[in-house]
């Protein structure tokens, strides 16, 4: 029986290898490099869409015309600047589809029409205790959702420099920007986070060691059942416990 050619790992080689690969007519490079920046797109289009499904549907076609445009990659950019700003460009092109659909919409709405509206899920696996993974998953929720707040301009900035730590020059890159502008909208979108966030603790500051409900019953129930074994103006509170007057 003939042996079996193990095939060789892919993962630990640099992009410019793995796009010889891919060009020379190996899938599984593709695959390599679309699990090493899958992420990043997905960061990416999420960030301009602002909706789960769209957004990986936008990474799918940025990838599609990556592939096809593979052959003119010269590699003046890093393959991140390059995958990022046709990510962009995919996200953008959803999302002007998404504004002329909606004119569409209002239009069938004004006419009676009932059309269904998308659903947008995004799972989570937390491999913490959970009490913890709930704590967590709330916190990224909230700081989820204030990103989305965020003017898109500053979302897609912040979330390029914040989250995926891409340099100042690669986001001016991929978003055609000056780098001044990365900087500035920078800035201001973490300005506007820390304001948001911190009106939020505030409001949850006003509701910690919170006192009521069960709590506040058992403690009520407690003295209750003591006090007919207690006679006042026995005891002075300055006193130390079991000292009489």
């Amino acid at each position: 029986m003939p042996a079996v050619t193990a095939l060789p790992d892919l993962t630990p080689l640099p992009d410019a290898a793995l796009v010889e690969h891919v060009l020379a007519g190996n899938h599984a490079a593709f695959a390599v490099l679309m699990r090493r920046y899958n992420r990043m797109l997905y960061r990416t289009t999420r960030s301009i869409l602002r909706d789960d499904g769209e957004a990986e549907d936008a990474v799918q076609d940025a990838y599609v015309l990556a592939y096809r445009a593979l052959d003119r990659f010269r590699g003046d950019a890093k393959m991140s600047t390059w995958l990022t700003r046709i990510a962009v460009n995919a996200a953008v092109s959803r999302l002007r589809k998404r504004s002329r659909r909606a004119e569409i919409i209002a239009l069938d709405s004004e006419l009676g029409a009932d059309l269904p509206e998308p659903e947008a899920t995004m799972e989570d696996d937390d491999m913490q205790q959970p009490d913890i993974q709930l704590m967590r998953a709330q916190a990224r929720e909230l700081i989820q959702r204030k990103i989305d707040a965020l003017p898109e301009s500053f979302r897609t900035v912040f979330v390029l420099r914040a989250v995926e730590e891409m340099s100042v020059e690669e986001v001016a890159a991929a978003l055609a920007i000056p780098e001044a502008t990365v900087r500035t909208r920078h800035f201001r979108a973490r300005s506007m986070l820390r304001e948001s966030l911190s009106r939020e603790l505030d409001i949850a500051l006003e509701d910690a060691f919170s006192f009521d409900g069960e709590r506040c019953d058992r403690i009520v129930a407690a003295v209750l059942a003591r006090l007919p074994h207690e006679t006042i103006g026995t005891f002075d509170v300055n006193h130390e416990e079991g000292e009489t007057l």
